[in-house]
């Protein structure tokens, strides 16, 4: 008999892919595998634990200590594990205290995590979970109306006068009008932090180091609604991995405003994000990221669409509303969705259907995000198409104002400091080659610990650098690749807006539940997860099952020839194609890479 694990994501934490791709190498391993998902309350795990043999908790927001301070000893009579980035300083000795028998705070290797099962489950009799089934998780809460959105939490009383917040966003720098005045593509680096001065700070040394936008990186509490649990870690003097913005407030968020001399982005992934919105336009904050598909589907296990979809026409309406004063406020989309392995026309499709439903609400400015998936040929013609598409069906007639945003890269990033900054500089270039209209620029110590300012400027710097050296006049992109990525995307968008005529929301609900959208690696149980992706022998990625996914017959064989390919190359059979998926997933931190990925390749071609 072979062991039983339970495996799954502990506390806000949204990761999945890490998940996904340790689930399917231990089955492969032999192991029964009892999968909790992600966002599990400990409970969860302690409820299955006398029915395994070992208990793997994976934790990525680095919060770990705070979901199990309550927790004097881990419960059962088997093996605990945890990894993932659990800490944010760095110190697993009190996660040990409380009984793991491993604790990983960086990146391990799947091997190395099969062994240190073997070994330490070498003494034991397997035992079988058989039909066990964790408690229930916590259900939604329902909240209708302003009035209860604004009580969620008492710092939501002082968002309550619109008009009044409409002139203080009136004197604040705008993301909409920056894109559109801009001669250049805008440097936006990422950051957050948990106390004001720290932000204000932070905010004034990225402004000096070349920044041109600017944003509140909110914490994993926040995101889930775990409003008391913020204040318990900000009260007891505990770090936090990003910015309270609902604890703090409107006041503290117009004092920092008000010193910022660039325009301001809330960057969140809330599960609730309508005290969020109403929090950080009353505090001066012009832009606003997320959407109903982008901020659900990647991140949340069981919250239905059509919760979402209601929760962010709130946001919608009450952007349109200030709109209707006078105040264009933008509204981002996150299309990187899980950021690993998506195909561009998903990644398209998302955004232009959360346009569209932005648009009908009010929105008068959009920005459609794109994250870098590392061939630089095809992350141009991405970009292209987006930008092409959502001006044709979202700014026609020039209403709406519509920008593009560039995500570098978001998987596994390098370990090797050069490797690291040769990404950053690259990216940069890739993003200007591709017409973006802002960049989220990342750091070079991405892989190893959380930046610093000094890392902050560094990335800045030579994303810069890589802006400077790119010449879009000059550069032959691949022409044949758009065509397909834009037939793909005009064929998902016709089969979803023909499911309910009129109704965008239906539309999409209905496109989940059919598959006909699909993210790859999606943790949502409302997500056909269907569709698996790897990349093919130029670093592009390709579809290695379409799923339910309405595509151009020419576009399927063209992915299946490159899929083809790659397994032949790879001498992998196809029954066990996931072995790509965790090859690519994991290779930057595996071995020094080139980048961009086809960079190589194009070497080879041209010489």
């Amino acid at each position: 008999m072979s062991a039983t694990l339970a495996i799954g994501g502990l506390g806000a934490d949204s990761h999945s892919v890490g998940l996904f791709v340790l689930k399917r190498a231990l089955v492969a391993r032999g192991f029964e595998i009892l999968d909790l998902g992600i966002q599990n309350d400990f409970e969860r795990f302690a409820a299955v634990a006398n029915d395994c043999d070992a208990v793997l908790v994976s934790n990525m927001d680095g919060h770990a200590e705070h979901y199990l301070h309550e927790v004097p000893a881990l419960p059962g009579n088997c093996v605990w594990y945890l990894g993932g980035h659990p800490t944010l300083t760095g110190d697993t000795e009190k996660l040990l205290a409380l009984g793991f028998t491993r604790v990983y705070s960086t990146f391990v290797e799947v091997d190395e995590v099969v062994a240190a099962l073997r070994e330490d489950l070498a003494s034991r009799t397997p035992r079988r979970a058989g039909n066990v089934a964790p408690p229930s998780r916590r259900s939604e809460p329902i909240v209708e109306g302003r009035d209860a959105v604004l009580a969620q939490w008492p710092t939501g009383e002082a968002a309550r006068d619109i008009e009044d917040n409409a002139c203080v966003l009136a004197g604040r720098p705008s993301l909409a009008e920056l894109h559109e005045s801009s001669p250049r593509v805008l440097l936006h680096p990422r950051s957050g932090v948990r106390g004001r001065g720290d932000q204000q700070r932070l905010f004034a040394h990225l402004h000096a180091a070349g920044a041109d936008v600017l944003s509140f990186q909110v914490d994993s509490l926040t995101r889930d609604g775990r409003y008391t649990e913020a204040e318990h870690v900000l009260s007891n003097q505990g770090q936090l991995n990003g910015f309270p913005v609902v604890n703090h407030g409107v006041e503290i968020l117009r004092q920092i405003s008000a010193e910022c001399p660039v325009p301001l982005q809330t960057r969140h992934s809330a599960r609730d994000p309508r005290l969020l919105a109403e929090l950080s336009y009353a505090g001066g904050v012009t832009a606003f990221e997320g959407g109903a598909i982008c901020y659900n589907i990647p991140y949340y296990a069981e919250l239905p669409l059509a919760v979402s979809i209601d929760r962010w026409r709130y946001v919608d309406r009450l952007t349109g509303r200030y709109a209707e004063l006078g105040v264009i406020l933008d509204r981002e989309f996150f299309g990187t969705l899980t950021a690993t392995l998506v195909p561009p026309c998903v990644a398209i499709t998302t955004n232009l259907l959360e346009g569209l439903l932005a648009v009908e609400s009010g929105v008068r400015s959009v920005s459609l995000a794109y994250a870098e998936q590392g061939c630089r040929a095809q992350d141009v013609a991405a970009v292209r198409v987006m930008g092409s598409l959502g001006r044709e069906l979202l700014g026609a007639g020039g209403d709406v104002r519509v920008a593009t945003v560039f995500h570098q890269y978001m998987g596994a990033f390098p370990t090797h400091p050069d490797d690291a900054e040769a990404l950053i500089q690259a990216s940069a270039h890739t993003a200007a080659l591709a017409g973006a209209d802002r960049v989220v620029v990342k750091t070079p110590c991405e892989a190893t610990r959380i930046p610093d300012v000094s890392d902050n400027a560094r990335g800045l710097a030579l994303a810069g650098q890589g802006l400077a050296q790119a010449d879009s006049s000059s550069y032959l992109w691949d022409e044949a690749e758009a065509q397909r990525i834009e037939a793909s995307v005009r064929s998902l968008l016709q089969t979803v807006l023909s499911l309910r005529p009129g109704d965008v929301g239906a539309c999409v609900e209905q496109a989940f539940a059919r598959g006909y959208l699909d993210v790859p690696f999606s943790p949502s149980k409302f997500n056909a997860g269907r569709v698996i992706t790897a990349r093919d022998l130029t670093g592009a990625v390709r579809i290695l099952d379409s799923g339910a996914l309405r595509l151009p017959p020419e576009v399927i064989a063209f992915e299946a020839d490159r899929m083809k390919e790659r397994l032949a190359v790879a001498g992998v059979p196809r029954a066990e194609a996931w072995r790509l998926v965790a090859e690519d997933v994991l290779r930057t931190t595996r071995e020094r890479t080139t980048w961009p990925l086809d960079l190589v390749t194009r070497q080879r071609e041209a010489g």
